[in-house]
């Protein structure tokens, strides 16, 4: 698979302060991005978005709105899940990358890094997901990952997917191998099943006392 680093695009040039909104402008109207870079001697400045362009004086420089950019970005280091995170929180389709000195080294879109996304292990390799939650206090990834070998399997993914008020929710993707032991196990160990799983003999067995009284009641 490949680093997400090899996704980093250099096909569009950033914007230079000393360019007009014009500029800018006819860039929106050109590519369907949300923001686009803004660079002063190659140093990033931030993000100038489609919707404060189309704003403001075509003849002006982009230097004169500089208090207005957008400043979000993202490291060269940094992994697919933080990147994400940084496309979700500013509702941009495209996310400048800077290496340690804010030198800026090209830019992300979201659909290359969805597309990267689709060959990770958590999608590409066939498995099983199970959701769990327990108390913040309580847990921990590796107790996690020994309930998951222990039990013969394999991780290919796990990542925390929620936080309500003191619990934790937990979501794993693993190899389909004993999910029915692993879910027994993680109850065994206070964790609170989430997800929905046929293989569940505890449930299936809930089930068919549940049947078996409703049945009883009704003679």
């Amino acid at each position: 698979m490949n680093n997400l680093t090899s996704y980093i695009n250099n096909e569009i040039k950033p914007l230079k302060h000393t360019q007009t909104i014009a500029n800018a402008q006819d860039l929106f109207l050109d590519i369907p991005y949300t923001h686009f870079p803004v660079t002063e001697e190659g140093i990033y400045m931030g993000c100038i978005s489609k919707e404060n362009a189309e704003l403001l004086n075509s003849d002006a420089l982009i230097n004169d709105s500089r208090f207005n950019f957008d400043r979000f970005f993202v490291r060269e280091n940094m992994i697919w899940l933080d990147v994400l995170e940084i496309f979700a929180k500013n509702d941009s389709n495209i996310i400048p990358v800077l290496d340690t000195k804010n030198t800026y080294l090209g830019y992300y879109e979201l659909e290359d890094v969805i597309r990267f996304l689709h060959e990770t292990p958590f999608l590409k390799e066939e498995g099983g997901i199970i959701v769990v939650e327990k108390e913040i206090d309580k847990f921990s990834m590796s107790q996690v990952a020994q309930i998951i070998e222990s039990n013969n399997a394999k991780i290919l993914g796990i990542f925390i997917s929620n936080v309500v008020g003191n619990k934790v929710e937990i979501t794993i993707k693993i190899s389909q191998s004993g999910i029915n032991d692993i879910i027994q196990t993680f109850r065994r160990y206070e964790y609170e099943i989430i997800s929905e799983h046929q293989e569940d003999s505890y449930l299936n067995s809930l089930k068919e006392r549940s049947e078996y009284l409703d049945k009883y009641l009704n003679i």
